[in-house]
């Protein structure tokens, strides 16, 4: 039996987290949803639980943003699949992002995050 992919959500909007967890929990994935970079980041350090990839919003309450987050998170796992989600932000991901990530532009259909964390774990990691 093959584990499934866990993924963290970092998303402050209850109602989008409602949204992005129907939308991954219906395609087979495991999911923990956060509010906070500095949440996920210490989630993602302690290792209790081996995330497979991090889905992240950019604008965050608090002092991370998800561009740090995503930074953060890559030097822990040089090679962790990252996909951003904004709405402002996007002109940004070229200067910010992290490489070989995805950004989904709000407001973007479920099936969309789907497919991009599937395309990001389905090559066991980001290729160049």
């Amino acid at each position: 039996m093959t584990e499934v992919p866990i993924v963290l959500v970092i998303e402050d909007e209850e109602l989008l987290q409602e949204i992005i967890h129907d939308a991954l929990k219906e395609a087979g994935f495991d999911l923990t949803t956060v509010a906070s970079g500095r949440e996920a980041v210490a989630m993602i350090e302690s290792g209790v639980v081996k995330y497979s990839a991090l889905v992240t919003d950019i604008n965050l309450k608090g002092p991370m943003q998800g561009w740090e987050v995503a930074r953060l998170v890559r030097q822990i796992d040089a090679a962790f699949p990252i996909i951003y989600m904004t709405g402002a932000a996007a002109d940004d991901w070229a200067s910010e992002g992290v490489p070989n990530s995805i950004l989904l532009k709000k407001p973007f259909a479920p099936a969309q995050l789907v497919t991009a964390v599937s395309q990001l774990l389905n090559v066991g990691g980001p290729t160049a």
